[in-house]
């Protein structure tokens, strides 16, 4: 009784609500407008992708939020505590989406005994059994046709990243207490969701919970069975945690095998959204995740950086950033899908030569730089914005300034291929940061030297490489520069040079020197 008591003081406090703010709800033909995030691949087969966004215009009366699994409880102490944290925002996020006619299905798995009395539980279970494209399974395993064999992450240990032995067992019994039930809300666990969702003329689900790479995946109620039965899906990507251990492959930090999962979403099942749709803030983060955002951006057809750098940043960045990649359009090579990502970087890892991007493209490049943040440029990165010797064509842009102002260098050409360049350190320098733990000795360019001499007043050389038979030529520095932000370059960046463990320390020490120096 006390039970039906609380759910029926829910449904009195979303009637007074409604009163308060005007005497109706939102109206049911409200149109949810979704920037929805999702992935194609660069070309067939190569296992990059744009991370692309698409307005989605949706109905709201035909639209349900699935609320996968938020437990009040989890075997995983970490795993509790973060759904925790996340819940009362996921509530709110809720409550404007039910306020412009959304309808919200809970779904806290093998706890309906709970909610039995309840006419949110009658609800669901009044909803007509119907036919269905393929038979809803208790539980929806990975598609290897689809997906591949397995996710971009070890999850074969259960998960949990807390310390000590792991104890499986059923911790929860309901829905964690944070997310309010209203009266015209849904509750189940089972193929009476889609049921329900028919019956109600529901084609469109939003998908939010726990977790990605289980129940978010495999349930009856969320993505691949919502999916392959011909519902328009997304997922909540803030709204979302994954079970990961950053001790299993590929070793990354736990909120970066959250997003590796999202990604894999995006790529082969559904886009995905933010709360940011309904709350009007920002995304939601965890406080644990204090991961800064590296943006990598591989666009040139000499040193193959389109492989090594993003082997690089998972290998050497993955534990403590959050990384994102754009990749040149291959039918226009000036062109650099999705790159409106720049805007969200704490750091630009740039590999790029002579393009002449859209003017559009190019200003957020601009307005990053102009806004002082830092820029980590390899090899061909010095003549990223401009043709040799020659204007942009109509309708693109260059920036040929790039290489004084941005990264404090005067490139005019490189000595010709065949001898490695040896490298020293600026005796002064020994101490930098960037150069902690380094071994030049065992630091060797496998490209041409360029030249790039002389530097800017605002560049400091941190290593010197040299040839036989021509003049010595920075190889690495740093530039302090007008806009009050920091440049790391070094021009080694061949693909040969990813294999050297002290080219790869240099990268992962400067990565880490510009997002933490301030």
């Amino acid at each position: 009784m006390a039970r039906m008591r609380q759910f029926e003081l829910w449904g009195t406090a979303a009637l007074l609500f409604i009163l308060a703010c005007g005497g109706s709800a939102a109206s049911a033909s409200d149109l949810l407008t979704l920037p929805a995030r999702t992935r194609v691949e660069t070309e067939p087969g190569s296992k990059r992708w744009h991370s692309l966004t698409k307005q989605l215009e949706w109905k709201a009366e035909e639209t349900a939020i699935v609320v996968c699994d938020m437990w009040d409880n989890h075997w995983c102490e970490n795993s509790a505590r973060r759904v925790s944290e996340m819940a009362p925002h996921m509530n709110r996020v809720i409550h404007a989406a039910r306020q412009k006619g959304v309808m919200i299905v809970h779904c806290p798995s093998d706890t309906m005994d709970f909610y039995k009395d309840t006419p949110q539980r009658k609800l669901a279970m009044s909803a007509p059994i119907v036919e269905t494209v393929i038979p809803l399974e208790r539980w929806c395993r990975i598609d290897p046709e689809k997906e591949g064999p397995q996710l971009p992450i070890d999850d074969s240990d259960g998960g949990c990243d807390c310390e000590g032995p792991v104890k499986n067992y059923r911790a929860w019994s309901r829905q964690h207490a944070a997310i309010e039930i209203m009266e015209q809300d849904a509750i189940t666990d089972s193929a009476e969701a889609f049921y329900l969702m028919k019956q109600k003329g529901i084609r469109n689900v939003i998908v939010m919970g726990v977790h990605t790479n289980m129940c978010v995946l495999g349930r009856p109620f969320s993505i691949r069975q919502m999916v392959r039965q011909g519902q328009n899906v997304v997922l909540m990507r803030d709204m979302t945690d994954t079970m990961y251990n950053p001790s299993k492959a590929p070793f990354v930090n736990h909120f970066t095998g959250n997003d590796l999962v999202v990604e894999h979403i995006e790529q082969y099942w559904c886009p995905t959204i933010t709360s940011s749709v309904f709350t009007g803030e920002p995304a939601f983060r965890f406080s644990d995740d204090k991961r800064p955002h590296v943006v990598v951006v591989c666009s040139e057809p000499e040193y193959q950086t389109e492989l090594s750098l993003p082997k690089f940043a998972i290998e050497h960045l993955g534990r403590e950033f959050k990384v994102s990649y754009l990749f040149a359009d291959t039918a226009d090579n000036n062109l650099l899908p999705g790159y409106e990502v720049v805007s969200e970087a704490d750091l630009l890892l740039l590999s790029m030569r002579r393009r002449t991007l859209p003017p559009e493209q190019l200003n957020v490049f601009r307005t990053y730089i102009a806004a002082g943040k830092p820029v980590l440029g390899i090899r061909t990165a010095n003549h990223a914005f401009c043709l040799r010797d020659q204007s942009a064509p109509a309708g693109r842009a260059d920036w040929r300034e790039f290489d004084q102002d941005v990264i404090g260098g005067s490139y005019t050409n490189h000595w010709g291929y065949g001898p490695k360049t040896n490298v020293s350190i600026v005796s002064e320098q020994a101490g930098h940061p960037i150069l902690q733990d380094l071994d030049v000795s065992r630091l060797v360019g496998n490209g041409s030297l360029y030249k790039v001499s002389p530097l800017r007043e605002s560049a400091q050389a941190l290593l010197v490489g040299t040839i036989p038979d021509a003049a010595s030529e920075p190889i690495a520095w740093v530039n302090r520069r007008s806009d009050g932000g920091t440049t790391f370059y070094t021009s080694f960046g061949h693909i040969d040079d990813f294999s050297e463990s002290e080219f790869t320390k240099l990268l992962s020490n400067a990565a880490h020197w510009l997002t933490r120096k301030e």
